[in-house]
């Protein structure tokens, strides 16, 4: 596995999840790749899937391109895997048949667990390095270029959906034989840094040291699962976490206007929200087909569940981003009703794809309202025409000036 050093200068940009174009040998290509300047997703899903998202089909409204959808899990999960370990594993398996000559992914600083550097994999025994949860930016695509000088020609790229965008854009210009994308949805990101003053404000709360902490999840059953060096587990209700505590820029504006969560450009995503309690795979071409085939039957697939609405959460959503003066919704539930609600939501809240719909509609609303709060001149370039089609059963519709011709 190799740890590549970069471009140490940082991008200069305001809206900007340094993907690694703006420290590429060409960072102008930047304004036609960046996800936060003027993205063109109907082309670029022309391009990949061979069309583009049709609302008249199932959920593709919402999770675009959709050739199968899955509740997934490896029936012999990976230790130390975010999940079950179904992506590492299909990296694996990439080189395992000499597939492609090598995956462009994460690991672990070594000096930091959480934080991601940009590593080229070319032997399947190193994927197991990259597996688990990290958190922050870090520069992917620059290691697209070493890739290149060093004779890589088939390459696969594990990435998230600003990275891929970018990827996408560009990668007809990179040089390489063969291209596939294994996308995992994101959300709400942060710097590494930021990453720590919430883990400290956790580690608090549950009366241990940041350090013991070893693992955090934000799961679709509205809790978020803890797991600690001594191998304890423990699980803490959504609502009972230490968010009204962060600062407002907490999540900078570009993670709380991404409108692609769940990774449309990718061959394959690969998530949580849709999955009940396990993973949620989404086939989006016959490549991504394939991707999954490798797997064969290590690998058990369900059609995904769906229980619950989404309309109320959604509305008081709104309701809490449009009060909040900026960054994170106000929270104004008394103390003494949380561990109620908290208690009721896995059992009445949507569930299953309801709750990834629901949470797709919550970003792109909060897409919406941050950036007219913030950055209103963006927003015409920023949001495609399939954002304002999930916030209009909500009654957000765009003002004058605020759609593309």
């Amino acid at each position: 596995m190799q740890r590549i050093a970069v471009r140490t200068e940082p991008p200069r940009r305001d809206l900007c999840t340094d993907c690694g174009i703006s420290r590429s040998s060409d960072p102008h290509r930047c304004g036609h790749a960046c996800q936060f300047i003027q993205p063109d997703y109907a082309t670029l899903e022309s391009r990949v899937h061979g069309r583009t998202r049709d609302s008249a089909r199932a959920d593709e409204g919402f999770f675009g391109v959709t050739l199968q959808m899955w509740r997934a899990a490896l029936r012999a999960p990976s230790p130390g895997s975010q999940w079950t370990g179904i992506t590492t594993r299909i990296g694996e398996r990439l080189l395992e048949t000499g597939s492609v000559d090598a995956v462009l992914t994460m690991a672990s600083a070594h000096d930091d667990p959480w934080r991601p550097v940009p590593v080229l994999v070319t032997q399947a025994a190193d994927m197991a390095q990259c597996r688990g949860m990290k958190m922050g930016y870090a520069p992917l695509l620059s290691l697209l270029e070493p890739a290149r000088a060093q004779g890589i020609k088939r390459l696969a790229v594990i990435g998230i959906p600003c990275q891929v965008y970018a990827l996408r854009a560009l990668q007809d210009q990179l040089g390489f034989d063969d291209v596939v994308v294994i996308g995992t949805p994101c959300s709400d990101n942060t710097t590494t840094e930021r990453y720590h003053e919430f883990l400290a404000l956790v580690a608090r709360q549950v009366k241990v040291r940041p350090e013991e902490i070893t693992y955090l999840e934000f799961r679709a059953d509205y809790h978020v699962e803890l797991r600690f060096a001594d191998g304890r587990r423990t699980a803490i209700p959504f609502l009972l976490l230490p968010l009204s505590q962060l600062p407002s820029d907490f999540f900078p504006l570009t993670c709380r206007t991404c409108v692609d969560y769940t990774n449309t450009l990718a061959d394959l995503t690969v998530g949580y929200m849709g999955g009940e309690g396990e993973q949620w795979v989404i086939v989006r071409n016959a490549r991504g087909a394939q991707l999954l085939a490798l797997l064969s039957d290590e690998v058990r697939l369900q059609a995904p569940g769906s229980a619950g609405r989404r309309a109320g959460p959604v509305k008081g959503f709104l309701v809490n981003t449009e009060r909040a003066a900026g960054g994170l919704p106000l929270r104004r539930m008394p103390q003494w009703l949380r561990p109620l609600v908290g208690w009721l939501m896995p059992k009445i809240g949507p569930r299953g794809l309801e709750f990834a719909r629901s949470r797709v509609e919550m970003k792109a609303i909060e897409s919406v309202l941050h950036l007219r709060r913030e950055a209103p001149r963006k927003i015409k370039n920023m949001l495609p025409a399939h954002v304002w089609a999930l916030v209009a059963p909500y009654g957000l519709k765009p003002k004058p000036g605020e759609q593309r011709d």
